[in-house]
């Protein structure tokens, strides 16, 4: 960066507790009848954006997120759909970063790509960043993600990503999935879960992993600030206990994106009347789901 670049600080008592009032898009009962965006961009503040893939592309509708630092910006997920014909999301991002760097110049800036975790609807559209400049993509699976988290040998650690001067908290969170990672940012107080924890079906594939995440989790929230528990999908209807139907492409009364921390006490009570037998129960705003 240049000698004339104007630093942002992103250090000290900086937290933007916004509300998160936002009408996601969330799909037509008609196809034809759809004219909601490939993408659903929301600014949550100046240099943070959060992201929804139009349910008419994938019913997956997952959430991503673009963070911007000094340095570099990090977009965590790319979502469920590879074609950028269909699902255009270097377009959005390679906008996003332009309007960004417009108000704030500076020379040389990257752009990161990691993930939650290595499911399809996750890791989709890698593929529209590989050849990007500037652009470091690393892949969701264990033996690329754990070596650049620092997961291989100390897994209960908590790596940082710096993006120039925000730098980001990262936990290995298996249960779900086991490469799972959350990511904490201290600027907004964003914990992003991707799909450990979000209103719908919590699909378990290791129970006693996921337990001990949940409890990694509350341990790790009660030392910093949280504002938003935020994943990556929204599957439950505003009806407690009901979500919608696998594939749906129609959800028009969903509850909101962003839950707290004291619905990752919630999960963890709801685990303790469990036992350790798996089993499928559901929850005013979340169900457990063993995946077997």
């Amino acid at each position: 960066m240049g000698a004339r670049t104007c630093l942002i600080d992103f250090t000290g008592e900086a937290l933007s507790p916004h509300g998160l009032d936002v009408r996601w898009i969330h799909g037509s009962p008609s196809a034809k009848h759809n004219t909601d965006p490939d993408i659903q961009v929301h600014a949550y503040d100046e240099h943070t954006f959060v992201l929804r893939q139009n349910m008419a592309i994938d019913y997956e509708a997952p959430f991503l997120f673009l963070f911007f630092g000094n340095a570099r910006a990090v977009l965590i997920d790319t979502g469920a759909t590879a074609s950028s014909e269909f699902f255009p999301l270097r377009r959005a991002v390679d906008e996003l970063i332009d309007s960004w760097l417009a108000r704030h110049p500076r020379h040389g800036y990257q752009l990161l790509v990691l993930h939650t975790h290595p499911h399809g609807d996750h890791i989709a559209g890698d593929g529209q960043f590989t050849d990007r400049p500037d652009t470091t993509v690393v892949s969701a699976e264990p033996a690329t993600a754990w070596p650049y988290f620092g997961f291989t040998d100390h897994p209960e650690a908590v790596a940082q990503i710096d993006l120039g001067g925000r730098v980001l908290e990262c936990l290995a969170t298996p249960g779900h999935h086991e490469a799972a990672v959350t990511f904490y940012d201290p600027w907004t107080g964003f914990l992003l879960t991707g799909d450990t924890v979000y209103p719908g079906r919590l699909s378990i594939k290791d129970w006693q992993a996921f337990s001990r995440t949940i409890d990694r989790l509350i341990d790790f929230c009660d030392r910093r600030t949280v504002t938003h528990v935020l994943g990556c999908h929204i599957e439950m209807t505003r009806k407690p206990g009901v979500d919608y139907p696998i594939r749906a492409v129609y959800q028009p009364d969903e509850p909101p994106l962003q839950m707290t921390t004291g619905h990752l006490r919630d999960i963890r009570e709801a685990l303790r009347q469990a036992g350790d037998q798996p089993s499928h129960r559901a929850f005013p705003l979340f169900i457990l789901c063993p995946d077997a």
